[in-house]
């Protein structure tokens, strides 16, 4: 670490490379040192940095960490790459292709004692940050459901993979951290419409580990955009707009109805609805900000290679059941796999 703060490096400067980079060039206590891309900054987008070709360029200028933002199928290569020189890493999700890759990775970042974190950036939505301290203070009671839905135009950016490794991961991972339970079951059934080799809708059902029922829906050939999840429990319902950073509840009525066929019919009744007022920072600033702490050693509010990886073997799970037409099974995470998801 230099006297100006941590040195850190960027690696891709594609959609999501081009962020990081606004951020990271931003971001107190740290110095952009220089970004990797081979194709150049073809939308001015380095904010000064030089920008280099390889990765071995970078390692050799000495950095702290670097965020690794290239396609997904080059996040083994780029990660033990940087394992092996002793640099921790924020690894865009997923944080690889393959669960072997994935496990991979783990193992290099974790024998290195490095801190290596996944950007799984709806983590730090504010929308969700709220619904999660909610639940743990068990203001729904027993949970019964978690239903997202995340649909919208298809993203020229992606080429490597489908809709469920790109967009998917994102509906798994923050339905394992806002109910701290790992999925046990998974059946799904995909749909190719666009003439690429890959999938381009998903619709999933499982089960996390407490009996909770959970139902995703993800496609990327809306012009719909929606970012949806529901939480269902024994109290009401919350509703997250993570599009705007909303969060609402709607409880269930204690008032009684002297028609009994309506009451019948309904089940629960209409009680009130919420809307919660709250502070809307960026979720990539505060992502980079925990993992900017965690390297220091201050925080640890990051979603670790360990989650990454049971994200990525969720994820080949929902594409083995569209595959094969079946429920699959997934085994419990390994000592230490499900580490504190703070």
């Amino acid at each position: 670490m230099s006297a100006q703060g941590l040195r850190a490096g960027l690696i891709g400067l594609g959609s999501m490379g081009r962020h990081h980079a606004r951020v990271l060039s931003g971001l107190e206590g740290v110095e952009l040192v220089a970004v990797v891309d081979p194709m150049g900054d073809k939308h001015g987008a380095a904010q000064g940095a030089p920008v280099l070709s390889t990765v071995e360029e970078l390692i050799d200028l000495g950095i702290d960490y670097a965020v690794v933002a290239c396609p997904t199928a080059l996040h083994e290569e780029v990660g033990l790459a940087l394992a092996g020189a002793g640099v921790c890493a924020l690894i865009e999700k997923p944080v690889a292709d393959t669960v072997d890759g994935a496990r991979r990775l783990v193992e290099a970042f974790e024998s290195g004692g490095l801190v290596a974190g996944v950007g799984h950036i709806e983590r730090f939505n504010p929308a969700l940050q709220s619904l999660r301290v909610r639940l743990e203070a068990g203001e729904l009671g027993e949970v019964f459901q978690v239903v997202t839905r995340r649909q919208g135009p298809f993203p020229h950016r992606i080429a490597d993979v489908g809709v469920v490794k790109d967009l998917a991961t994102h509906d798994i991972d923050l339905t394992a951290w806002v109910t701290g339970r790992d999925y046990t079951s998974i059946a799904a059934r995909t749909v190719s419409k666009s003439g690429r080799p890959h999938e381009d809708m998903v619709a999933a059902v499982g089960q996390l580990a407490d009996g909770t029922m959970v139902n995703h829906l993800v496609n990327w050939l809306s012009p719909l955009k929606e970012r949806f999840t529901s939480v269902t429990g024994e109290r009401g319902c919350f509703i997250a707009d993570t599009l705007t950073a909303d969060l609402t509840f709607h409880s269930n009525s204690a008032v009684a109805t002297e028609w009994e066929a309506l009451r019948a019919f309904r089940g629960v009744s209409e009680g009130d609805m919420i809307r919660y007022a709250i502070p809307k920072r960026e979720p990539l600033q505060v992502e980079h900000e925990n993992f900017r702490d965690a390297v220091l050693g201050v925080s640890s509010n990051i979603s670790t290679l360990r989650q990454g990886l049971r994200t990525v073997e969720v994820a080949a799970a929902v594409l083995e059941s569209a595959e094969h037409g079946r429920t699959v099974r997934l085994p419990g995470p390994v000592q230490g796999e499900r580490d504190d998801q703070s």
